[in-house]
């Protein structure tokens, strides 16, 4: 059994007091017990612990909550250890009704009949339970699961007082809860806040840093610039290469490249092996993002050639860099589900940008015609024609230099 800690503060009663000054004991030391776990597993045990230890006919204890990938009930705490048992059927009735209820109803004003037939009576023989009780965990008229307590003592049964002891440590243990996983979520929040904060500019970090809001899953509709760059051969290079080696390689490039997408406004939406997507124009608009994408590209292959040389004069193994350039309308914004969620774009102007990127030589910048109608004043550029699998032949820009004076 758990104990409280000692530097938890607790009631202890006479050792002669009754039953009425016990239960009292019980309520002053709960919120204390419970509220000093810190992890959602460790409450849950005590939790349910703690009831086995309260209730004097019980034999076993479980906590059961919806899981919210799969919607069905799991079994999250049981005691004694080895010794998980409940019937989800009841667990599932004594939240969908909001009720706690005593199995098999003897003598007690419980509402309507308890369903005992299908899974619940399964469960009951194949647990051996002759009686048990089933108490939702409730806060704020938010169900958050179903606590139990069962023995398999014949003849043995529940009275009353045990049924109101339990509704007293269920709503305990759910104010408890609720608390937890309320932390949870503002921490699970603010790790999401980081790692964006970590891939963006800084100028848009601290513009998300303002938003006083939860962040919340969704998209709208806008029109961005999207850059993919790809080292070129880097599978057939990786292969005659030590894991050690590739992540150096990595490192090497990754270093001066992302800063660069920060320079001029950008956010590295992801990284794909080698591969980097970045989005100008997103989340924070950029009436320039053309401009400032074209110039990463630039920056990004004169980068490549100082870390190139700098590795060739090392003897190491050096890569070729091609950058493919193309916008249009997206769906930006939080994608994904509440557990697992992640600020990004998605739509054909992705997988058309993708098409320039594989297009193009290493140490090559092919930008589309929809990119070059914005900059076709300040770059200079050679007109060619790239295979692709489905669209056929493409017309693409490739950039031999940028006009400084006109920027």
């Amino acid at each position: 059994m758990h104990s409280l800690d000692a530097n938890v503060p607790s009631y202890h009663p006479n050792p002669s007091a009754g039953d009425a000054e016990q239960k009292l004991t019980l309520f002053y030391n709960l919120p204390l017990k419970f509220g000093a776990e810190n992890e959602v597993g460790s409450l849950l045990q005590v939790i349910v612990e703690s009831v086995v230890e309260a209730v004097p006919a019980a034999r076993r204890g479980a906590l059961l909550m919806e899981d919210r990938a799969t919607g069905r009930l799991a079994m999250r705490a049981y005691a004694p250890r080895g010794a998980g048992a409940a019937s989800k059927t009841l667990a599932r009735q004594a939240i969908n009704q909001s009720r706690a209820f005593v199995w098999p109803l003897v003598g007690l004003d419980a509402g309507p009949d308890v369903e005992t037939e299908g899974d619940a009576a399964e469960s009951i023989a194949e647990y051996k339970i002759s009686a048990a009780m089933y108490a939702p965990l409730l806060w704020r008229g938010t169900p958050l699961g179903a606590l139990c307590v069962d023995t398999g003592d014949p003849g043995a049964s529940f009275r009353d007082e045990d049924l109101q002891l339990l509704q007293a440590i269920a709503h305990h243990g759910a104010m408890a809860l609720s608390n937890l996983l309320m932390k949870e979520e503002q921490w699970r929040v603010a790790e999401v806040q980081n790692r964006l904060l970590k891939l963006i500019s800084p100028q848009i970090s601290e513009r998300l840093m303002q938003y006083q809001g939860r962040l919340k899953l969704g998209g709208d509709f806008c029109n961005v610039t999207i850059l993919v760059s790809d080292i070129r051969g880097f599978t057939n290079l990786s292969k005659t290469m030590s894991p050690d080696e590739v992540t150096e390689m990595l490192e090497d490039y990754y270093h001066r490249l992302v800063p660069l997408v920060f320079k001029y406004n950008g956010t590295v939406d992801k990284f794909i092996g080698d591969a980097i997507l970045a989005v100008y124009g997103s989340p924070g608009q950029d009436k320039r993002q053309h401009l400032h994408a074209v110039l990463t590209a630039v920056e990004m292959q004169a980068a490549m050639s100082e870390v190139n040389a700098r590795r060739s004069s090392h003897g190491k193994r050096v890569g070729r860099l091609g950058i493919g350039i193309h916008c249009g309308e997206v769906i930006h914004g939080l994608i994904g589900s509440a557990e697992r969620m992640e600020f990004t774009v998605i739509g054909d102007a992705v997988n058309r940008a993708s098409r320039y990127c594989d297009g193009a030589d290493g140490g090559e910048i092919l930008i589309s015609p929809q990119v070059f109608s914005q900059v076709w004043d300040v770059v200079e550029t050679v007109e060619r024609r790239i295979a692709t699998k489905h669209e056929g032949k493409l017309l693409a820009h490739s950039v031999s230099g940028v006009k400084r004076d006109k920027l």
